[in-house]
């Protein structure tokens, strides 16, 4: 087992929880984060005190919070030393139950793409504003390589979450950081139900190259437009193939 490459972004889909529910808001975000790959299949999960500190909640509620997980299958934990909770989820392929299970959703969906076009683009703008350090250069480097170098259709959706999540952490707002969290998880309901398309990924590929430079190059104006761009293409796509 291997220590999550992607620690840097835990922030962006770990918040702490309120109310009554902690539970059940400590299983859907961390299902989430795997979901999404912040934790990829063989990554070790955080500590549980950190997790508990990160989301405010008893390292009991925690604990329980991983059994839920474990009975779902996504994880596995080993005690004793040298011991941890290792991710076994492994990302799926598109398939046809996917849409039947987008039923009843549409307006939900659809807000979702409309507010993708108003957040992402300002995330990557504010991203590109900021005087960027080198551990989040490195981050934002590191997840759009990881894109080009995914070996299947389902690694590559998880690597797109990751560097559209790398993006939102990289501009600094908590509140736009949670807003594309919840972006990314609609959209990987919708993508989970379309075909797999070799020119879309080469295109949306490109795309990200364009916004990374566009970032670490300081260009806010290209970074919002490219970003708009690519934002708007996948919701032609996905309104194309959803109806």
């Amino acid at each position: 087992m291997t220590a999550s490459p992607s620690a840097d972004l835990t922030g962006a889909v770990l918040r702490p929880v309120r109310g009554h529910h902690a539970f059940e808001a400590c299983v859907e975000q961390l299902a989430t984060a795997i979901r999404l790959g912040v934790y990829p299949r063989d990554t070790v999960l955080p500590p549980e005190r950190e997790l508990a500190e990160r989301m405010s909640v008893s390292r009991a509620t925690l604990r329980e919070a991983i059994a839920a997980l474990r009975a779902a299958g996504m994880v596995q934990t080993t005690r004793g030393r040298g011991g941890g909770t290792v991710v076994l989820h492994r990302p799926r392929a598109p398939r046809a139950s996917a849409a039947a299970a987008l039923k009843g959703r549409t307006p939900q969906l659809l807000d979702a793409l409309a507010f993708r076009r108003v957040v992402e683009p300002g995330a990557a703008e504010l991203a590109a504003e900021r005087d960027l350090d080198e551990a989040t250069q490195r981050m934002l480097r590191d997840c759009l390589a990881a894109v080009g170098a995914a070996e299947s259709p389902a690694d590559h959706r998880q690597c797109d979450s990751r560097l559209h999540l790398a993006i939102a952490t990289a501009c600094g707002s908590r509140l736009t950081i949670a807003a594309v969290t919840q972006v990314q998880a609609d959209l990987h309901d919708m993508l989970q139900a379309i075909p797999v398309l070799a020119v879309n990924i080469d295109h949306s590929n490109a795309q990200h190259e364009a916004i990374v430079a566009a970032i670490l190059a300081g260009d806010a104006r290209r970074a919002r437009r490219v970003m708009s761009e690519h934002c708007a293409d996948t919701a032609a796509l996905l309104r194309g193939l959803l109806g």
